[in-house]
């Protein structure tokens, strides 16, 4: 019999989906190495491997089998996918064309040792948008942003996506949102098209156009907004959350109850930048930045005129952060965000990552523990350990959907597929 790779149930999914890998058709006991290969959109290639021996049947199951070494050890059904490493280091795998799928090639090679010898192959097909899901571009008004249709007349909730300070305008996230039911906006607020790398203010009116332009689509729930963010998006999700009465839900993720590194032009009001000193920032024998020391004590009374008056807000909260984030303190400022909302007896949700860094992706996204930043033109440090940063991915990306569910639609998560 020859030997079989196949991807269950289907070599065809959302990124976001587990999938069970296995081999068929080997030597009782025989050993075997998997490789996973993926080349990215700028040709950059990822790759992981692990060595496992088959069992009395010569079969594989990686949802069952221990791998005995290599990118990762242990039962691991998805570690071939979260363990992909870049061969040049500093590289983030992320999803500029969501229109096309990330190709995973599954190899399996004799022996634990040069892989020279291929016993077979498959090719798992890994996509950002669901079948039926739209993508839209919007230029309308100030707006710079990609609306996400899922299929049918709904109404869905709908969803506004901020990512953080590398700018441009960031789709995988909010199309995935789409495929599982959300209405999303993928909004950019600087380093894109005529957007400002670096914003001398921020508006607040700018993010409320994107909540009325959300909440006049048909497909889109009448009860409320939600907002997610991650880094600067999250503070500007909490913000939005503030002093936007559209908003029903915010996400932060990775981020801070302060106003963080650009002013924030509001009604009548402007909510200074956190603080910094950019002599407090260490750069480590790789050249690689750490900012984790650049802000000022935020219990220092002489930062709170940038905290963010979320006690104010209606809304409900989600806190999501990493204890080895080196980017910044995240852990800590959620601490303190989630500490001064519960003072003020206002609901709210937290959860601390332990082992995982400050990009915290949708599941299965390797962790990318340094890369360039794309506005500031260096190399900063994100942090984060291999397994701890997929766990949480995995549990961060349930947890955000099963909140949006509960406080925009009053449900559980309904189950959907591509």
């Amino acid at each position: 019999m020859a030997v079989q790779v196949s991807v269950l149930p289907f070599s065809r999914c959302l990124f976001d989906d587990p999938v069970q890998i296995c081999v068929a058709g080997l030597q009782p006991q025989q050993a075997v190495t998997l490789q996973a290969t993926l080349l990215d959109e700028s040709g950059e290639l990822f790759q992981a491997h692990a060595r496992y021996r088959a069992g009395s049947s010569g079969e594989l199951d990686l949802s069952l089998s221990p791998a005995l070494g290599g990118s990762y050890s242990g039962v691991e059904p998805m570690g071939l996918l979260w363990s992909l490493q870049s061969k040049a280091p500093y590289k983030r795998l992320a999803k500029r064309n969501v229109l096309t799928p990330f190709c995973v090639d599954l190899e399996v090679y004799e022996g634990h040792g040069d892989m020279s010898q291929l016993l077979g192959k498959c090719t798992n097909e890994r996509w950002f948008l669901g079948e039926g899901v739209k993508r839209i571009l919007i230029r309308e008004g100030r707006l710079k942003a990609t609306l996400f249709l899922p299929p049918g007349p709904g109404p869905f909730p709908g969803l506004i996506d901020l990512y953080g300070s590398g700018g441009g305008l960031v789709e995988y996230r909010a199309s995935l949102l789409a495929s599982r039911g959300f209405v999303t906006l993928a909004l950019a607020y600087m380093a894109f098209e005529d957007l400002p790398a670096m914003p001398e203010i921020l508006e607040l009116a700018y993010f409320e156009e994107a909540v009325n332009f959300l909440q006049k689509q048909p497909q889109v729930k009448d009860t409320g907004i939600g907002v997610l963010g991650l880094s600067k998006g999250a503070d500007l999700a909490l913000s939005m959350a503030t002093f936007l009465p559209g908003i029903k839900a915010a996400v932060s993720i990775s981020g801070s109850g302060f106003n963080s590194f650009i002013p924030l032009q509001g009604n009548g009001f402007t909510i200074p930048p956190h603080p910094c000193d950019l002599g407090r920032m260490k750069i480590n024998e790789s050249g690689l930045v750490d900012f984790s020391d650049v802000l000022d004590d935020h219990r220092d009374p002489a930062t709170w005129d940038c905290r963010i008056p979320m006690e104010r807000s209606t809304a409900k909260f989600l806190f999501l952060s990493g204890e080895d984030d080196t980017n910044w303190k995240s852990d800590l400022y959620c601490r303190d965000a989630v500490h001064r909302l519960q003072q003020h007896g206002l609901e709210v949700e937290f959860c601390s990552y332990s082992g995982a860094g400050h990009l915290l992706e949708p599941p299965y996204l390797p962790l990318c523990q340094a890369s360039i930043h794309k506005v500031l033109g260096i190399f900063v440090c994100w942090g984060g350990q291999w397994r701890e940063h997929a766990k949480a991915q995995e549990d961060a990306w349930h947890r955000i959907q099963a909140f949006f569910w509960q406080h925009l639609m009053d449900s559980d998560i309904p189950k959907s597929k591509l």
